[in-house]
């Protein structure tokens, strides 16, 4: 029964789950309707069907940032590229005379997610061809991408007024909201190309020892081009479902800090920063957690000067309680000393025979 019970508690996944369960029931404490999900019209509609709604774009840039981080690195550009690819769509969008026109959308949807990977291209060949370190190489994009929106917009929101790229974020498609079914395939997609094949064996291998790896024969540059690359295609789709929101593109708060949440959401699922093993489920339930929490500040109407305190304090807690070395440490102090051997004992050893 206690090996069951230290397997059951040492998977990877066990704690952040536990955690969100727990998110989960404080909403329902607090709000008892919390769990409540109806069905109207055809379409699915409470606070749980929201929370992963609003998860879906976090997940998208989580699930990028998992391969990258997997690779050693680290992808810091991801926000100013959820700002460029909603800004370029959405100013293609307002140019054109027709905006409810499918052809429309779907030629800023191509030319925006072009853009795209264009970025992860550069942050690519910075970090695979030139070896600039990817904290550096990144930042670089993170401040001149946002720059970059700023100059597509000229300082202004961009307003439209298409229901097809409105889709996106807000419609629905089987009676769930669009954006969860795009961030379930895109999810499928990248898990059967990482784990159905042996790419994901190779980004793994490159993030424990590219060297090694390049001696083996693999070609670790590619792989690492390849991943800054996917993790901007990501992002850029996450882009589209922010804008289309609320209709509108802002250079300015456009997925702003999302890299944070990003990363968060990656270690949480319990991917080492080190590089090596990658775990898309565990960073599945990282974002859900981190959107949770987000959702739960705001339900609680928790000061907002304090929410990104308490947010923080969650998030170490998290982290802590899922950290072998921790709970180990934790376990021993908790534990009773040892009693001290009796005279009886002491004197029946003496007794043996050497």
């Amino acid at each position: 029964m206690s090996t069951v019970r230290t397997r059951l508690t040492g998977h990877r996944l066990f704690w952040p789950i536990v955690v969100l369960l727990a998110l989960l029931v404080a909403n329902t404490v607090y709000r008892p309707s919390f769990l409540s999900v109806e069905l109207t019209n055809g379409h699915l509609y409470g606070s749980l069907i929201d929370i992963v709604r609003l998860s879906a774009p976090l997940i998208l840039v989580a699930l990028g940032m998992s391969l990258v981080i997997a690779t050693g690195g680290i992808d810091l550009s991801v926000g100013s590229v959820v700002a460029v690819s909603g800004a370029v769509a959405c100013l293609y969008i307002s140019e054109q005379p027709d905006q409810n026109s499918v052809p429309t959308v779907l030629t800023a949807l191509v030319l925006a997610f072009g853009v795209a990977l264009l970025l992860g291209a550069w942050n690519g060949v910075l970090v695979a061809v030139i070896g600039i370190q990817p904290i550096i190489a990144t930042l670089i994009l993170m401040v001149a991408g946002r720059g970059l929106a700023q100059l597509i917009t000229e300082g202004q929101i961009i307003t439209i007024n298409s229901g097809p790229y409105k889709t996106i974020g807000v419609g629905h498609l089987f009676t769930l909201p669009f954006a969860i079914v795009v961030a379930l395939a895109v999810t499928l997609l990248v898990a059967a190309l990482t784990r159905r094949t042996a790419l994901g064996m190779i980004i793994e291998a490159v993030g424990g020892n590219a060297e090694a790896s390049r001696l083996a024969g693999v070609r670790s540059r590619r792989i690492t081009f390849l991943v800054y690359v996917v993790s901007a295609a990501c992002a850029a789709i996450a882009g589209f479902m922010m804008t289309a929101n609320v209709s509108s593109a802002d250079g300015n708060s456009a997925g702003l800090w999302v890299e944070l949440d990003a990363i968060l959401a990656v270690v949480i699922g319990g991917t080492a920063l080190a590089g090596g093993r990658f775990y898309l489920g565990g960073t599945i339930v990282g974002a859900l957690i981190i959107q949770t929490l987000t959702t739960s500040v705001y339900a609680m109407n928790i000061d907002p000067q304090t929410a990104l305190l308490f947010k923080a304090v969650v998030v170490i807690a998290v982290c802590l309680i899922q950290a072998p070395a921790f709970r180990a440490r934790f376990r021993r102090r908790s534990s009773p000393p040892a009693a001290p051997p009796s005279a009886s004992d002491v004197q029946q050893k003496e007794q043996v025979p050497a």
